[in-house]
């Protein structure tokens, strides 16, 4: 098998496994009212599950990161992605408090060790073709997250069980995962897979990626956790149609990943996050001010438009800065992924409770706008677009390496 055949499988095979996560995720998040009656959770309870989930995720981020170095990045997404499908069946299959706190606690574990090998995997493989590609990977996770929305929205229509929604799913994604992971590319090839760490200094070069990582988690995590709450409960919607700004999101996020990969090879890293984040921080002022669920819908839509091009582009440029040990990169900035989601599900439901909810909507937007400080850290001369044997000018990358 020639290289360029085995990295179109594997580019394909890690699309799919980004497209699994992104059903499996909104299958999950857009239920959180359901879940909550199910079981009988209280909302003062309620934030005290929603962040377990990440808390779990991100120590097995720091887990994933020193098993890489004795097993490949492929075998832990290979095992910890099925386990993620019959973790969110568990949520469904309960009937009390603590059968949905087991299930909730096994998905945050699986799932920190899967986001922490898929972008792994990512990143490698835009090593090995020379050419911004993960944007594209993150466009498959909000394909994935449309589908996963749009089968919450029709359970919630036709009053299904939670258990009845999500077997489907898990019986149709489930083998078609264990079939594509055999194809994974863990490295390209001639590169060893034990990687040295970031060195003396290391993690302070990393740092203003993870205030960014973590800052534009705290706006995605608003829109996963508290948007159809939000339109349901501040702005008088139906509970079918508060599954839909989540899909809206996803759409918007779609769309920006799949023309992203060639913003970032025309403009640059740093100018297409720029115009990201003042995006993102119109549609929370709009979410925040909007009368009705409609202009609400609008906000979530430029949300998604902007915030959908941070985290790939972060995870790109961590892998620029240490190409030599981009593994263990990425598994750190990979933490502050779920720190986002721990500062910001708490932070809005705490916010809502005391205040108003409408005010707690422009806490992330401030935030996110954080990003517009360490902006240059996606293409100085420290962290450009290229890695050793690329061109350096960004608008040139792109036009070499090879063609899919």
């Amino acid at each position: 098998m020639t290289d360029d055949v085995r990295l179109r499988r594997g580019r394909g095979a890690l699309g799919f496994s980004f497209f699994v996560q992104g059903v499996a995720f909104a299958l999950l998040v857009t239920r959180i009212p359901a879940i909550q009656d199910r079981y009988g959770i209280s909302d003062g309870l309620l934030p005290a599950f929603l962040a377990a989930v990440p808390i779990l995720a991100g120590a097995a981020s720091v887990a994933t990161e020193h098993l890489v170095k004795r097993v490949a990045p492929s075998v832990v997404l290979r095992w910890a992605q099925p386990v993620v499908l019959l973790a969110l069946l568990g949520v469904g299959a309960g009937s009390q408090m603590w059968h949905v706190a087991v299930a909730l606690g096994v998905f945050g574990l699986s799932v920190g060790a899967l986001d922490a090998s898929m972008n792994m995997l990512g990143v490698s493989l835009q090593r090995a073709y020379g050419r911004s590609i993960m944007l594209g990977f993150h466009a498959a996770y909000s394909l994935g997250g449309i589908l996963g929305a749009s089968a919450a929205w029709a359970g919630a229509h036709w009053h299904l069980g939670l258990f009845v929604s999500y077997l489907p799913a898990v019986a149709v994604l489930l083998p078609l995962v264990l079939l594509g992971s055999r194809r994974y590319v863990d490295h390209q090839q001639g590169e060893a897979v034990a990687e040295k760490g970031l060195g003396a200094g290391g993690f302070k070069l990393l740092l203003p990626l993870c205030l960014v990582m973590g800052c534009a988690y705290i706006g995605d995590s608003t829109v996963a956790n508290w948007s159809a709450k939000y339109l349901q409960d501040v702005l008088g919607s139906s509970e079918q149609m508060a599954t839909v700004p989540y899909n809206v999101y996803m759409v918007t996020t779609l769309i920006g990943r799949a023309v992203g990969d060639l913003g970032v090879r025309r403009f640059g890293a740093v100018a297409v996050v720029r115009g990201g984040t003042l995006v993102a921080a119109c549609g929370f002022a709009v979410v925040a001010a909007a009368p009705g669920a409609w202009v609400g819908m609008l906000g979530f839509t430029l949300l998604g438009i902007g915030l959908c091009v941070i985290v790939p582009q972060t995870f790109a440029a961590a892998g620029r800065l240490f190409p030599g040990a981009s593994d263990t990169a990425v598994a750190r900035l990979n933490i502050f992924n779920y720190v986002g989601f721990l500062i910001g599900s708490p932070l809005v439901g705490g916010i809502g409770d005391a205040w108003s909810y409408r005010g707690a909507m422009l806490v992330p937007m401030v935030l996110v706008l954080v990003t517009l400080f360490y902006a240059r850290s996606f293409g100085s001369d420290g962290a450009r677009y290229g890695v050793g044997h690329e061109r350096p000018r960004v608008v040139d990358v792109g036009r070499g390496g090879n063609e899919v």
